[in-house]
């Protein structure tokens, strides 16, 4: 599923048009970013949890040439998912 994909099936389930929608989700997106830019956790009960992670500088290896190199430390984003998504997703209610 796409963007489009997306939005024509929240506007489906909003009763609304995919204008809604698509302001709705761009809403969404927006916020998340902006919260995980700040280093915030957004906690969604019964759907996941959005978060940053830190990873540390460490040596790598270019896998073309065997050379070892540094990379270098870095932020990540992280989705955890909750219990009820993943038993939804298996099977579960």
């Amino acid at each position: 599923m796409n963007k489009n994909d997306l939005i024509k099936v929240m506007s489906q389930k909003m009763e609304d048009n995919k204008n809604v929608a698509e302001k709705a989700l761009a809403a969404f997106m927006d916020v998340i970013k902006d919260e995980m830019i700040k280093g915030n956790k957004i906690h969604l009960v019964g759907f996941g949890t959005f978060e940053v992670t830190e990873r540390a500088e460490h040596m790598g290896r270019n896998p073309k040439t065997g050379e070892s190199l540094l990379i270098e430390a870095s932020k990540a984003p992280k989705f955890k998912a909750a219990s009820a998504l993943k038993k939804a997703v298996n099977g579960g209610e």
